[in-house]
């Protein structure tokens, strides 16, 4: 554990999974908008990460009014120092516990007693992780479930998708022992965060919201799938290619548990808009709790930067995003060698960081040398917004995942037309979504996932034609300003913070 600040209470305590502040863009801006936007209560953050090594120094210069702020790393935990004999089976009352609690995790919901019972029994230094990987007990169990239930023939696997997949949780338990008092508490997804605030919840009976900006079992489902590290081990023969691997569907079983837990747990749930809302209610999210808040921008700041555009049109075709398969940055690649072939002065530029997964980054790179697309094809790195957008005609996702993309908004804005898959909201963004939305116009175009040759044509359509560009940048200039300003989303949020907080006093 690090600590970057440090209090002892705080207003606000924000839970915060592999995102600000030590990594830029996407939701970590929307924190930092958020931050920003109630220098009035005091925050008390705590970072998730994964390992240390995967992130480098802070992205963001912390506001003073994050009073505290603590960073754990979920797969660097070693196990308690705390000192106590080694015995061959442990405490009676945490082998049931641990047993409970690993069924529940494989039927894919958890009983709240079991928890409560875990983290009074840690608290009181009964038990540590070591009883779930060290003890003769645990064997038993974990052996006794492998030949009951596993469908992939390696046990070593097995075992240690068990020991990873539960070694997180202590460190958890751990965090809600020390965290400093807060009045309410915010998580800015499921996940591991999601799970902490429900712990948090249970233990000290402070209001929890949840905020997803995209949903996170359906996006760590999309990782899994293409994770290499996942092993299936079964021979040909064995295979039916309609399975999926028994350790992925594992790893899925587990976040649907997680984020069923922190749905139950939270006292209001926010979505960006009315699908991902939806898309909660089916995964288990009380609907009576559930509300939609749209993502806002600075409407002043960003407006004033479409006069610093020039009369003609930019011919520059620009992707803003991290350089991740989720992005797929691939696609846009490709269909930037059907654009360069019919408008040569095209320059497309891939403006976003590439260390999250460098090797992705590299095969970005090696296609754009395969394809001859060293001329036209630019990494910029991460750039800021206000420098990049008076250069851009179009502003382009590729994405197969958003929710509600800034990056949209920010080029409306700025008076910038956008081409974008059919993901998240983004036809809902582009085409409108009440009568009075859609009455604007369209302010670019929307194709469908992984189509390059769609994606191309859709730019060269709208480059090739000044009347339909200017159309749609003044439907999209209209349509942010009328429905997603930063003010409206400040109003909803102080509404719901200070209705929460009120609560929080009453109880």
């Amino acid at each position: 554990m690090k600590i970057l600040r440090q209090s002892a209470e705080a207003d606000i305590g924000l839970l915060l999974e592999g995102t600000y502040p030590y990594v830029s863009g996407g939701v970590s801006s929307w924190i930092a908008q958020m931050l920003k936007g109630f220098p009035q209560y005091r925050f008390a953050l705590c970072f998730l990460g994964s390992r240390e090594e995967d992130y480098g120094d802070l992205r963001y210069t912390l506001p003073d009014h994050v009073v505290h702020c603590e960073v754990h790393y979920l797969h660097q935990h070693k196990a308690t120092s705390r000192a106590r004999k080694h015995r061959e089976h442990g405490d009676p009352d945490v082998v049931t516990c641990l047993r409970h609690m690993h069924t529940s995790f494989r039927q894919g919901d958890l009983a709240d007693a079991d928890l409560n019972h875990l983290m009074q029994f840690q608290a009181e230094g009964r038990h540590d992780e070591r009883d779930l990987t060290e003890t003769q007990d645990a064997w038993n169990f974990i052996t006794e479930n492998y030949r009951q239930y596993c469908t992939d023939p390696s046990f070593v696997d097995y075992f240690w998708t068990v020991r990873i997949m539960h070694q997180p949780l202590w460190l958890l338990m751990s965090i809600v022992q020390n965290f400093p008092r807060v009045r309410l508490f915010h998580t800015i997804s499921t996940g591991y965060a999601g799970f902490l605030g429900a712990l948090l919840k249970q233990q000290r009976q402070c209001p929890l919201i949840l905020s997803e900006h995209g949903i996170y079992t359906k996006e760590r489902k999309i990782d899994l799938f293409q994770a290499q590290w996942i092993k299936d081990n079964r021979g040909v023969l064995e295979k039916d290619t309609t399975d999926i691997a028994y350790f992925r569907q594992m790893w899925i079983r587990f976040f649907e548990a997680l984020g069923r837990e922190c749905y139950g747990q939270s006292d209001h749930i926010v979505a960006l808009y009315e699908t991902n809302r939806l898309r909660q209610i089916q995964d288990g999210a009380p609907a009576e709790r559930t509300r939609n808040i749209p993502n806002g921008i600075d409407l002043a700041k960003l407006s004033s930067l479409a006069n610093l555009r020039s009369n003609e049109i930019p011919a520059v075709i620009c992707l803003i995003g991290r350089v991740v398969p989720i992005k797929d940055i691939k696609t846009f690649i490709r269909a930037m060698r059907t654009v360069a072939n019919h408008m040569p002065e095209v320059q497309a530029w891939i403006a976003g960081p590439e260390e999250e997964d460098p090797q992705y980054a590299l095969e970005c790179h090696q296609l754009t040398a395969g394809l001859g697309l060293g001329e036209t094809v630019k990494f910029l790195g991460f750039q800021r917004i206000d420098a990049l957008l008076p250069q851009v005609g179009l502003i382009v996702l590729s994405s197969i995942s958003e929710a509600l993309p800034l990056v949209l908004l920010e080029g409306f804005a700025a008076g910038v037309p956008s081409i974008a898959t059919d993901v998240g909201s983004c036809r809902q963004l582009i085409e409108g979504l009440s009568p009075e939305d859609r009455a604007l116009g369209h302010a670019g175009c929307v194709v469908g996932i992984a189509d390059p040759a769609s994606l191309a044509q859709a730019c060269i359509d709208l480059l090739a034609d000044p009347v339909a560009w200017k159309m749609a940048q003044k439907a999209g200039q209209q349509r942010v300003a009328q429905f997603y300003t930063q003010d409206m989303m400040f109003t909803a949020y102080r509404n719901l913070y200070e209705k929460t907080l009120e609560s929080s006093w009453q109880a």
